[in-house]
C-alpha cells in the first residue's frame, strides 16, 4: 500500500502525519527523519489495528500542487 504523507515545518523541526491513518503522526530534525519516522509509525499502527480487529483503510488521499497568482 501506498500512503499520503504530509510534512510540515514545526518550529526547529518537522511534523507528519498521515490522512488515511488518523492519530499516525511523527516528528523529525530533517524531512528525512520524519519520513522514516513516518514509516515506522505507520508499520506500528497498522499492527496495532490488526491485533485490535479493525480494518486496515485502503490509501485514499491525493495530494498535488496547485500553481497560484500572488
Amino acid at each position: 500500500m501506498r500512503y499520503a504523507l504530509v510534512i510540515e515545518k514545526a518550529g526547529a523541526n518537522f511534523s507528519g502525519y498521515v490522512p488515511d491513518l488518523p492519530g499516525c503522526v511523527a516528528t523529525g530534525t530533517t524531512v528525512a527523519e520524519t519520513e522514516e519516522f513516518l514509516r515506522e509509525a505507520i508499520a506500528l499502527h497498522l499492527s496495532g489495528m490488526r491485533e485490535d480487529g479493525l480494518p486496515i483503510p485502503s490509501p485514499s488521499s491525493k495530494v498535488d500542487y496547485l500553481d497560484v497568482l500572488a
